[in-house]
């Protein structure tokens, strides 16, 4: 399967009748695996910030994390692992494997907890996977 099946069929699938936002499995060098025609251009630098903050959990939490340009405010995650920011009444989700960057963008009428399901079930699975 290639890696944009991936994000087409199981990052950008149907939930409840909505999809998320945007999606992208990036690596963590910053190299698009692939994405989703709606995922933002990001600057190399908001990679590196997103990676930093994986290796020292709590780096973003006072600038926010910033992707294509957006701020979106650190909430909740699990250090190490998962990242999640809001922005109104959407947000991101953030899911760290061995080599990738799993990301998902929302906005309602999904839900959070939709999005950190999609994101992280993938994201696991990889990891299950040696990736």
């Amino acid at each position: 399967m290639s890696w944009q099946a991936y994000v087409d069929d199981h990052l950008m699938c149907d939930i409840d009748g909505n999809r998320l936002s945007a999606a992208a499995i990036l690596g963590t060098d910053g190299s698009v695996w692939a994405q989703s025609a709606s995922f933002p251009q990001f600057r190399p630098e908001e990679i590196e910030a997103i990676v930093k903050d994986f290796d020292e959990p709590g780096t973003l939490a006072p600038t926010g994390l910033h992707l294509g340009g957006t701020k979106y405010m650190v909430i909740q995650g699990e250090p190490g692992a998962v990242i999640r920011g809001k922005k109104g009444p959407g947000g991101i989700c953030v899911k760290k494997t061995g080599q990738a960057l799993v990301i998902g963008i929302y906005d309602e009428p999904v839900t959070p907890g939709q999005c950190n399901m999609i994101i992280e079930r993938l994201g696991d699975y990889l990891i299950e996977q040696g990736l």
